[in-house]
This record gives structure tokens, sequence and C-alpha cells, in this order.
């Protein structure tokens, strides 16, 4: 189905009547279109993110009331505007999200209008679960891994011991909910989720400079830890490596859809520069002077 159909055109009527604009706005970036929402929809809902009279908790309920259709269009559509909102908008959206005790419900959501509902249909649940997960990361860490000020004064590379376990733990959760969105470039087939994409790709190598630099900050700190902290430390640290290798290959689909490759990290070049060698033996890992440098261009 493609164009807005007499259901869109009757509710942004009906949200006319009444004034809502923003409700409005909300309907129109998320209509039976199969294609992204538009930027002008998404520039305004940004704009009212920032105007200090705008309620927050009335337009992130108009979105997730559009999450209850059944249309795989209108939802997806509808989770890809509250990501958007979530990076572009003031914080104070994300800060909403993070206090509410649920965002989305949507781990049955199935679309059976049709073979591409079926199909869509699994992304959006692993899409909502990820954004679910990055309002919870919000709320135990109070900021957005994406945003954060980086190198060698930055958060994750100044953050003390006890907190900086903590806080990779939360990073690695977010990940791998990124990473079970699980897409290959042949089914990236239509504007709504290559929207989609382009989000979660933005927010992957940025999520990803956090979790490297708090790497980094881990390894230097490895040989002035507790012991019980050494084994939770070697234990995130060998979590992350494995992670290397499904970031790799997010990032290789990333590729294949034609994102420019100048935008896309060279993971080769994350090297770890020790000056003795660091071995895993026994489940311990043996000492070490270790300086691990990131090496990296990262997309802003």
């Amino acid at each position: 189905m493609s164009g807005q159909s007499i259901t869109d055109r009757i509710t942004a009527a009906q949200h006319s009547v009444t004034g809502s604009a923003i409700s409005k706005t909300v309907c129109k970036a998320t209509t039976h279109e199969i294609m992204g929402p538009k930027k002008k929809h998404l520039n305004y809902l940004i704009q009212c993110t920032n105007e200090m009279n705008v309620n927050i908790p009335q337009l992130a309920d108009t979105l997730f009331e559009r999450t209850t259709s059944t249309s795989w269009v209108v939802v997806f559509k509808s989770l890809t505007t509250t990501h958007h909102l979530m990076v572009y908008g003031n914080e104070r959206f994300i800060q909403y999200l993070a206090s509410r005790n649920t965002l989305f419900n949507l781990s049955n959501f199935l679309d059976k209008s049709g073979l591409q509902g079926y199909d869509m249909s699994t992304f959006i649940r692993r899409y909502s679960r990820y954004l679910n997960e990055k309002a919870v990361s919000y709320r135990q860490v109070a900021f957005d891994f994406t945003k954060v000020e980086r190198g060698s004064d930055g958060v994750m590379r100044t953050m003390n011991t006890e907190k900086l376990l903590k806080t990779i733990s939360v990073i690695q959760n977010q990940m791998d909910a990124l990473l079970d969105f699980n897409v290959n470039a042949n089914e990236l087939t239509n504007g709504v989720i290559n929207a989609a994409f382009m989000l979660l790709f933005k927010d992957a190598i940025r999520l990803f400079a956090a979790y490297n630099e708090g790497v980094i900050n881990l390894l230097e700190k490895y040989f002035d830890m507790k012991k019980v902290q050494c084994k939770e430390g070697l234990d995130l640290y060998k979590k992350f490596l494995t992670r290397m290798t499904r970031i790799s290959e997010f990032l290789k689909v990333a590729e294949q859809v034609g994102i420019d490759r100048g935008d896309i990290p060279d993971l080769s070049q994350v090297s770890l520069h020790t000056n003795t060698i660091i071995s895993l033996k026994g489940g311990e890992m043996n000492k070490a002077h270790v300086t691990l440098e990131p090496r990296l261009s990262w997309s802003n």
C-alpha cells in the first residue's frame, strides 16, 4: 500500500479540528506510505521538544498510541520517529522515556496482512527491544552513550573503577540489543526499514566508540584493581572481544547498502599496544603494562 490511506487523512483532519498540531504532525510522520518519516515532520517534532510549553509526555503518548496500529508501516515509522527524537530532540524527551516503567510492548507484534507484514514484524519486535534498552541505559547511567564527550578527558576514560565496571555492562546490554536487529543487506528492501537502519548505524558507531574507550580505561586500571574487580574486568574484556565480530558484521551490511566507507570505522585499527604480552591463563590476565590506543575515525 502506498500513499496516505483514508484513515491517515481522517485522523489528520480530526487533529486539525481539535487544534492539536503535534498530534497531526505525528500522524503525518507515521502514515501508511511505505517510506521513512518525512524530514519536515521530524524537524517540526524536534523543534517541539525544544519548546518549554510543549507537553513531552503527551508527545510521547501520541507516538505510543500509533504503535498500537495493526499496520507494520505505521508501527515501524512510529518507532523510527521516536528513535529520531531520542537522538536529535531535546534531552528531556529521552529523560521522559527513561522515567517510564514501560515503553514499547511489541514483543508479540505481527502484521498478518501479507508476506511483507510478516517479514517486517520480526524487525519491529527487535527494534522496539533496542529502543527500550536505550531508554533503560539512560535511566541507569543518566546520560546517552552516543552523545558523551570522547577522548582522553572524556566520560568513559575518566570514570572510576567501580562505576566503570557497572557502566561497561550497561553498554554491552545496549550494544547486544542493537546488534540483535540482525538484518542482512537483502532485507533492507524499503524506505521504512532503511530509515531505521540508518539510525541504528549512527547509534552503533557512537556506542562502540564509548564502549571502546571504556575498555581502554578498564585495561589501564586493571593492575590497580582488587582481585574480585580483576575477575569482573577480565570477563567484560572477553565479552568485548567476542562482540567485535558481530559489530564488524553489522558494519559490513552498512557498506553493502551504500553507506560511504569514509563514515564506517575500520575495526582492524583497534589494536592493543603492550610493553609485554597479555596472556589469558587460568581465567586471569597476567600482569603487563597496557595501553590501548583508539586509532579510529568516528563519524560525528
